[in-house]
Order: structure tokens, then sequence, then C-alpha cells
């Protein structure tokens, strides 16, 4: 049975029939939101993971680039000091 408090708020009076009932309606649908919120963590979850695991993957594979740039970078250095030294052997 619903009355008013003193502060004008709707309260479920105890040992009314419809308070225990109402109480065991909120808390099935409190638990049926939770259960609902911890599968959508789950999920939210192993989309994370996948995004982590292609980040790391695209990681892995700049250093490599970076690593081949690097030496074809110092190959071509060597090449240029090669070529200024033998101009500088027919002057």
């Amino acid at each position: 049975m619903w009355q008013r408090n003193s502060y004008g708020r709707r309260v479920l009076i105890s040992g009314s029939p419809h308070s225990w009932q109402f109480a065991t309606q909120q808390y099935a649908a409190l638990k049926s939101e939770r259960d609902a919120l911890a599968a959508e963590l789950i999920e939210v979850k192993r989309h994370r993971d996948s995004i982590l695991a292609a980040l790391h993957e695209l990681r892995a594979d700049v250093q490599t680039l970076r690593r081949e740039a690097e030496q074809r970078v110092a190959e071509l250095h060597r090449e240029r000091a090669i070529a200024r030294a033998r101009a500088a052997e027919r002057a």
C-alpha cells in the first residue's frame, strides 16, 4: 500500500502484501540488469583485446619497416660516400 511520507514522497508501507511483491520485482529487475551489464562488459573486453592485438601487430610491423628503412638509408649514405671519394680521386 502506498502512502505519502512527511516529505511528500510515495512510500510502501511495511507489512503490506504489495511491498514484498514490489521489492521482489525490483530485485529481479536489478539482477537482470546486472547480468546484462556483465555480458556487455565481457563483449567490450573481448573487443578491446582484439583491438590491442591488432595494435601490437601493427607496432611490430612498423618497427620492422623502420629498421629496414634505416638500413637502406645507411646503405645509400655509404654509396654516396664511395661515389664522392671516387669523384675526389678523379679530380
